[in-house]
């Protein structure tokens, strides 16, 4: 099931790296949620790097900036220490927030079908309802800022 525009923020939860449960809908407003496959991974690091970097400024517009894998929190500590990552990251180990998302799914890679996180990233409004959602789209943090700027 794919989230769609206008769809309120899943009342799902996730454990932060330090251990403590995170419910979405708790997350300040505006609030970004970005799924990525797994941590420490080349196109996983960039886009959580590139989230960090842009921090301030969506801190400064007032948003709340979280990625979700089925990594541990303990290993998404290790992963937060070692890049000096600013963004909070929430482990998913369930799979019930990216069941809720619609982003746990069939994926290829070398012609093997396997399952696995759909790389995605949504975008709630003020109101908790979904604004838009980016999907398959490694290197976006700058189109997302500037898609919660202009809220």
């Amino acid at each position: 099931m794919t989230m769609v525009e206008g769809e309120a923020m899943p009342a799902v939860s996730a454990v932060a790296a330090d251990g403590t449960a995170v419910s979405l809908v708790s997350l300040p407003l505006p609030a970004v949620v970005y799924f990525y496959p797994k941590d420490d991974t080349p196109g996983c690091t960039r886009e959580a790097l590139d989230f960090s970097a842009l921090s301030a400024q969506f801190a400064a517009a007032g948003a709340s900036v979280v990625g979700v894998s089925k990594d541990s929190a303990a290993r998404h500590a290790k992963f937060a220490a070692k890049h000096d990552l600013s963004v909070r990251l929430l482990s998913d180990e369930s799979g019930a927030v990216c069941d809720a998302f619609g982003t746990w799914g069939e994926k290829m890679l070398y012609g093997k079908t396997y399952m696995g996180i759909e790389r995605a990233t949504f975008l709630f409004g003020r109101d908790g309802r979904l604004v838009r959602a980016w999907r398959k789209v490694p290197g976006h943090a700058e189109a997302v800022l500037e898609a919660v700027q202009g809220l």
